[in-house]
């Protein structure tokens, strides 16, 4: 089964770039990884510019984009993993492993199928 890992962090919590404990847990995620891939659970993964959002919505023959999400939130969306795994209780293993995991958040969502190009 495949699940999409969403990991969230509040903004300003988490290492910052530069520091030691940065590059730590760089590390940290580059192991994550090769562990994920060694079990053969890795599909894919990609980080997200935080800064560059853009929203689209159309309603009623009216589309509107605007910068940014714009959404309350306490925290926000930084990366994501799809991983491929038997079942919940291991993707919430993995999920557990995940740095992100100590100072943010990691929502499990189960797919429905991923196509590919």
């Amino acid at each position: 089964m495949q699940y999409l890992l969403m990991l969230r962090f509040p903004p300003g919590d988490g290492p910052q770039e530069g520091t030691p404990g940065f590059d730590d847990e760089m590390r940290r995620w580059g192991e994550i990884k090769d562990e994920l891939k060694q079990a053969g659970a890795y599909v894919g993964a990609s980080g997200l510019h935080l800064d560059a959002t853009t929203t689209v919505r159309a309603r009623n023959g009216e589309l509107t984009i605007t910068d940014g999400p714009y959404a309350e939130a306490k925290e926000i969306l930084f990366t994501f993993f799809i991983i491929d795994v038997p079942d919940l209780d291991a993707a919430t293993e993995w999920a557990s492993k995940m740095p992100a995991a100590h100072y943010g958040s990691i929502e499990i969502q189960p797919m429905v199928g991923l196509e590919t190009a």
